[in-house]
């Protein structure tokens, strides 16, 4: 049975002030969910239908489940020690080929979607399981929780993989329903019984950071996209006043994130008696609204830099106004967690971008994407003048 534990100690050392500093592994690893949120953005570029949207949008919670129980992972082990480090390299080649198949996970490459997920999912979690058995009993019990969990939840991977079309996805969805409930049901097993967020002794200001470093991960998206596309347009009056609306966009939303919300939720749950509450609502659950949110953007990025001109499409306007809209949503309940109330600017903000939507029967692309770009800038503004106010 030796060999089923790790004899040596793979946690990490806390000091109890300071929350433990974001590796270079870790940054490493990072790197290819990149990769992912690209596949994801030009996915549903490719296919901006609804059933397109459902797809995408699917892909992006599973993507995004897998990074952020990595996360919590690497909130426990040292990604400094040599057996941590080995198994974040699996899991990134496992990663590759995940990303490399989302453009075509409908289609041929299901399995290799489903296979690369599964492997990741519940082989990081028996790793913790062999990690933790000797040495933190209580957190031992959770993995083997989480574990029968997500080996439910590969059989409708795997099965909705060896499938096509509604069935795959429906499959997939439930697959997707058994994860995302697994933490709001206390990963409840007969036999095992059920955990409580007081059993999640995390580092609240190390998730909080990690959770913030993917929230740049996306809106690199968006300067990529922004920059890429500009560069292979005629430059123009037209191609340019895209170039600079769509800049201003992504960092409207930096503002909105990293001016306020980031900081003050960082502090509060490295505080908190309570941390793995927190941890479970305001960065593994809401945050996703926020991911999604900058991941739309992205697309009507490159729509706008591509075809600045001319008449609106329906999927355009949806996807102009909706990825703003979608990131307000995300940091307004965000914010809530460490405020009293849901801040007015963003209410606001929700409320303007909503009466824009008429405006698309007679706007460009881009004069409506400058539109939601100035309603960002207000949201963002207003707040900041708003907590100068307080403060003084």
């Amino acid at each position: 049975m030796a060999g089923l534990s790790a004899r040596t100690n793979l946690l990490r050392v806390r000091d109890g002030h300071d929350h433990a500093r974001v590796t270079y592994v870790e940054l490493f690893f990072d790197l290819v969910f990149v990769f992912a949120v690209t596949q994801l953005s030009h996915g549903l570029l490719a296919h901006l239908t609804p059933l397109g949207a459902l797809q995408t949008g699917l892909l992006m919670m599973a993507v995004w489940w897998v990074w952020i129980y990595t996360s919590w992972i690497t909130n426990w082990l040292d990604p400094e020690k040599p057996a941590v480090r080995l198994m974040l390299f699996a899991l990134m080649l496992a990663g590759l080929v995940l990303s490399s198949s989302i453009p075509h996970a409908f289609a041929e490459r299901g399995l290799s979607f489903a296979l690369a997920y599964v492997f990741m999912q519940v082989g990081r979690s028996l790793f913790m399981v062999w990690a933790l058995k000797r040495h933190d009993a209580g957190n031992y019990r959770n993995f083997l929780r989480i574990t029968a969990w997500l080996v439910l939840s590969a059989l409708f991977w795997i099965g909705g993989a060896c499938v096509e079309d509604t069935t795959r996805l429906a499959l997939w969805v439930a697959a997707v329903a058994i994860e995302y409930l697994m933490p709001a049901a206390g990963m409840w097993v007969p036999g095992l019984g059920r955990s409580t967020t007081a059993d999640w002794t995390i580092d609240g200001g190390h998730l909080a950071e990690r959770c913030a470093l993917f929230i740049i991960i996306a809106l690199g998206e968006s300067i990529l996209i922004t920059g890429a596309t500009f560069a292979e347009q005629a430059w123009n009056t037209t191609s340019i006043a895209a170039f600079v609306v769509t800049f201003l966009g992504s960092v409207a939303m930096w503002v909105i994130y990293f001016n306020i919300g980031a900081e003050r939720a960082s502090r509060l749950i490295a505080t908190s008696d309570d941390p793995g509450r927190l941890a479970r609502s305001g960065y593994t659950y809401i945050h996703l609204l926020l991911v999604a949110g900058v991941v739309v953007a992205a697309v009507a990025d490159e729509l706008v830099l591509a075809h600045p001109g001319g008449h609106v499409e329906a999927s355009s306007a949806a996807v102009i106004a909706g990825g703003p809209a979608l990131y307000l949503i995300g940091n307004a309940i965000f914010k809530r967690l460490s405020a009293p109330h849901v801040p007015l600017s963003h209410l606001v903000g929700l409320g303007l971008l909503i009466l824009l939507i008429p405006a698309a029967a007679v706007a460009t692309p881009l004069s409506l994407s400058a539109g939601s770009t100035a309603i960002l800038i207000l949201v963002a503004v207003w707040e900041g003048l708003s907590l100068r106010r307080r403060a003084d």
